[in-house]
């Protein structure tokens, strides 16, 4: 049976001091306000994840937002996944649009760090979308299934088991763009439908798939009723705590 998850995804905001705050203010949020077995998650900046693990109080679940495909090594700058879930952490974003397009991650590069993720217990969200020229162009098919042929697919069944898909519409991220629940339905559809093909039904069935994209109080509830549609990998909506917990209680009823 698949997870209902919400992830938020701050980027590279807030001080330390600053996450602190919002943090504390999510954890007592849905601790009050959360009624169904949906799944908060925040995926934080490297230097609060530990904090706020320890503040978690298991009611939200931590995440980070990278890591490096190798265990460890002369990397400066760089942190693995066995620091990552040393900290505290579950999840890790991998793919996310904004690193394939600014630091030119590759499949490849992509399927490296999520071999390494899983080694270390850490449940990856791996991202796929398409740009708006690829939408445009009518390419968009083509490109997501070559993201998870180059991405995910050489994983093992179990090991695919273990993760969580997300579907941005790169051309939705930031622009105030959201795609239609049926287009977002549609996109999640045939994701389902190519792991059916490579893993089985089985496994279709129970993969998560998240929409990234826009996502906000006023329409995530249109969107989460789609059939395909699991939760929602949620950026600017996730550093207002009214906004970000309104998504996680779209699952309540």
């Amino acid at each position: 049976m698949r997870k209902k998850i919400v992830a938020g995804n701050w980027k590279m905001n807030l001080d330390y001091n600053e996450g602190i705050s919002l943090f504390s203010e999510i954890v007592n949020m849905v601790r009050d306000e959360k009624k169904g077995d949906q799944i908060a998650v925040i995926c934080a900046p490297y230097i609060h994840i530990n904090s706020l693990a320890q503040l978690a109080s298991g009611v939200v679940k931590i995440g980070a937002q990278n890591c490096h495909q190798n265990e460890s090594g002369a990397y400066t700058g760089e942190i693995s996944a066995k620091m990552v879930k040393s900290t505290g952490s579950e999840y890790v974003i991998i793919g996310h649009s904004e690193r394939r397009q600014y630091f030119a991650e590759s499949d490849e590069l992509l399927a490296a760090k999520t071999v390494i993720a899983l080694e270390n217990n850490l449940t990856p969200l791996f991202c796929i979308g398409e740009t708006l020229d690829e939408r445009n162009n009518g390419s968009y098919y083509q490109v997501l299934e070559s993201q998870l042929e180059n991405g995910v697919f050489n994983l093992s069944a179990a090991d695919f088991g273990k993760l969580v898909l997300a579907y941005e519409p790169v051309w939705a991220i930031g622009t105030g763009l959201t795609a239609t629940p049926e287009q977002a339905q549609d996109i999640h559809a045939f994701i389902r439908a190519k792991v059916e093909a490579k893993y089985g039904v089985n496994v279709a069935d129970d993969v998560t798939i998240l929409y990234g994209g826009s996502c906000n109080p006023k329409n995530a509830a249109e969107l989460f009723a789609q059939p395909d549609i699991d939760g929602g990998l949620i950026g600017g909506a996730s550093l207002k705590s009214r906004d970000f917990v309104d998504i996680v209680k779209t699952f309540n009823s």
